[in-house]
């Protein structure tokens, strides 16, 4: 098992804003995404573009008081901005509304649900010292789903361009998988009642990533294609044998789960 002071100290140090400048974005105009594909691109840039969101809600937990958390946090909300901001990129380059105008639209829309959202982090907080648990297995999961997500735009897309920028991004989002994959590890192999507590609060509360602020229709069409066929399939079943490994989550097969009730 990796040491967890080693992650952070090693994702501080190679923490940088995604490098971009040699992508062609013009070659957006003359060679287009599919439109599945960028809808796809759109639902993927207002969830990176909501990170910061996130990251509000983990600050007003318990999580905010473990400085490797927090260093962590850091670097993630920083690289997840400019993960955001080279989506909107490709976005610009098909004429399609991005960064600012879309993510102010996006939040007025959410004003009233997401105002109630730090104070029932901070609820939950007060109850239990193993919230930082659930956190780091449910940050886990969502990288991990993020990361599948990605993949399998490249492979439906089948665009050069795209392909070379989601890699670029993947690259990133391996780093914060090793973070919060090895601090769900410690934590959950540390405590039993840990253990119980995240499988509960996983198997009644976890959905995919952007649930909770996209439309419904659109994390439908999102799993439908990027998982609905054979290999979303299997690129599922990847991710929850991940999650199997982390302690006391064996047998949840979550992401499965939530693709079955969201594809039809």
């Amino acid at each position: 098992m990796r040491d967890v002071r080693t992650d952070v100290k090693t994702l501080i140090e190679r923490s940088i804003r995604l490098k971009i400048d040699d992508i062609d974005f013009n070659a957006f105009r003359s060679q287009p995404l599919d439109p599945p594909s960028l809808r796809c691109l759109r639902y993927m840039h207002d969830v990176e573009g909501h990170t910061i969101c996130y990251l509000r809600d983990l600050l007003v937990t318990r999580a905010h008081r473990d400085p490797e958390i927090t260093a962590f946090l850091a670097c993630w909300s920083y690289e997840e901005h400019w993960h955001g901001d080279a989506i909107a990129q490709v976005l610009d380059a098909h004429g399609e509304a991005s960064g600012t105008t879309r993510l102010t639209s996006m939040r007025q829309r959410l004003a009233v649900r997401d105002s109630l959202r730090p104070a029932t982090f901070s609820a939950i907080s007060a109850t239990t010292k193993h919230l930082p648990a659930v956190l780091m297995a449910w940050g886990a999961l969502n990288e991990w789903t993020t990361q599948s997500g990605y993949e399998r735009l490249i492979e439906k897309a089948r665009h050069p361009v795209l392909s070379e920028l989601l890699r670029r991004i993947m690259r990133q989002e391996g780093r914060h998988i090793d973070f919060y994959a090895s601090q769900a590890r410690a934590r959950l192999g540390a405590s039993q009642p840990a253990r119980r507590l995240t499988r509960q609060i996983l198997r009644f509360w976890w959905a995919p990533v952007g649930s909770g602020v996209m439309p419904k229709a659109e994390v439908s069409f999102l799993a439908a294609y990027l998982f609905g066929d054979d290999r979303g399939r299997r690129a599922a079943l990847r991710v929850d044998r991940q999650i199997d490994r982390l302690p006391g989550l064996d047998g949840l097969r979550l992401f499965e789960g939530a693709l079955s009730g969201l594809v039809h």
